[in-house]
């Protein structure tokens, strides 16, 4: 069973507003790099005197409160890739220690978290999920612990000289869903936030509708939070036709596409679609599973489907080291994050060798163009300046590809073979609406 979300698991639709790119002054910047880039220039943990490597991960846990997120996987899948990865010699020799954090999805929460992290000294927080990029990354860069593979959910982790992602984030997966229905619908309807980050979805979806000389969609504007959408789901059916309706509205994409299927037409004849984190294999089993109202919707991700055969190496750590933790669904895609952050910083600590282990030597790794191979998960990782994307917007974007799936009897299956690229069209988003 997956984290329960209580608000939209992509992007701060929700959380207080970001200060964007104008966190990254130049000057700041450019001295940030240049300090990390120096071997053990910065302050930062050596391994413990045992050779013990410690990391950080951090998640909103179980809360009583019904506007905010529950990630419990992130944090409990850490810990099993620990045990994992301790139970076969650690990592080059090193055992690792993850200590684990509850960010309770607030700008406090998560603050204390990243001060946590610097008291403890960590090498790396590695594979966490926070809204507040905007409260926990200033802390990580004035003490040069990397933020490695964090899920994408705050803009600071495309924009912090510190942060080291493994996917495209929100911004990939709306301009790839663009990419997507172009292939299959002729006319489009796209439902997002009436909010600031709701505006850049229509930015990026109709860039990848460009990408294939389709018109703009019909842009829907929905609030962030209702019961019932009858009016929005009213306008995105007669805008479609008989094309395609894509709403990424977090948590409460189910709510839309209930208001759409009780349509008195009950939205016959169209396409539906959506983006992974809005919908979800665990929403699908919920809403009736090869019965489901998203039987044959089309979905973008970011990796593959979670039945692939890479990602047994997880279903293996989550079978021999937490069989009885529900909170890990190997179909999570905030768990499969965590995953693969935890797979960049093995293979950052090897690249290391004997060398020793601290905030600041797994900086400079990363900085002098580590390849990390996942396993095709993600294609190869790499973070040099000339592999990152270096747009305003998302300039640490490294891996701006995703994958294209569908749900078929009540399961998420791969739509076509292999990644498509959207970094051309999250480069050119800008230019699309105008």
């Amino acid at each position: 069973m997956t984290g329960r979300l209580r608000a939209p698991l992509l992007g701060p639709f929700g959380s207080p507003a970001s200060p964007g790119p104008r966190r990254l002054l130049v000057g700041a910047a450019a001295a940030g790099a240049l300090l990390l880039s120096g071997c053990g220039a910065l302050p930062g943990a050596s391994a413990d005197s045992d050779g013990t490597v410690t990391v950080m991960t951090w998640a909103p846990g179980p809360s009583d409160d019904a506007d905010s997120v529950t990630m419990a996987g992130v944090t409990a899948t850490a810990t099993a890739y620990a045990k994992w990865i301790n139970g076969r010699g650690g990592i080059g020799g090193h055992e690792l220690k993850v200590l684990t954090c509850d960010e309770q999805d607030s700008l406090a929460g998560a603050e204390k978290c990243a001060r946590e992290a610097v008291d403890r000294d960590v090498a790396a927080v590695v594979g966490s999920y926070s809204r507040h990029g905007q409260t926990f990354m200033a802390p990580l860069e004035a003490a040069g612990i990397p933020y490695i593979g964090g899920y994408g959910a705050s803009d600071e982790e495309f924009q912090s000289f510190v942060s080291y992602p493994v996917n495209g984030g929100q911004a990939a997966l709306v301009a790839g869903n663009g990419r997507q229905l172009a292939d299959s619908c002729e006319k489009v309807s796209l439902v997002r936030p009436d909010s600031i980050v709701g505006d850049s979805m229509a930015t990026l979806f109709d860039a990848g509708l460009a990408q294939d000389h389709r018109h703009a969609a019909t842009d829907v504007v929905a609030p962030e939070s209702a019961t019932s959408y009858d009016s929005e789901a009213t306008k995105a059916l007669d805008a479609a036709g008989d094309g395609c309706v894509t709403a990424v509205l977090g948590e409460r994409t189910g709510t839309f596409f209930d208001s759409f299927r009780r349509l008195p037409s009950n939205g016959a004849g169209v396409r539906i679609s959506s983006v992974l984190g809005s919908v979800s294999q665990p929403l699908i089993d919920s809403t009736g599973g090869r019965n489901s109202p998203f039987e044959g919707a089309l979905v973008t991700g970011w990796y593959p489907v979670s039945s692939d055969a890479r990602w047994s190496e997880l279903r293996e750590a989550i079978r021999k080291y937490a069989f009885e933790d529900d909170s890990i669904d190997p179909a999570d895609s905030a768990v499969q994050t965590t995953w693969i952050a935890y797979t960049v910083l093995t293979a950052t600590v090897e690249a290391l060798g004997d060398g020793g282990v601290s905030a600041s030597a797994v900086t400079s790794v990363l900085n002098h163009g580590l390849k990390v191979d996942t396993g095709g998960l993600t294609p190869e990782l790499r973070w040099r300046y000339q592999d990152m994307l270096g747009s305003a917007a998302y300039p640490r974007i490294v891996n701006g590809r995703v994958t294209f799936q569908v749900v078929r009897g009540g399961r998420l299956v791969s739509q076509k073979k292999g990644f498509t690229d959207v970094t051309e069209t999250l480069s050119d988003a800008k230019a699309v609406r105008g």
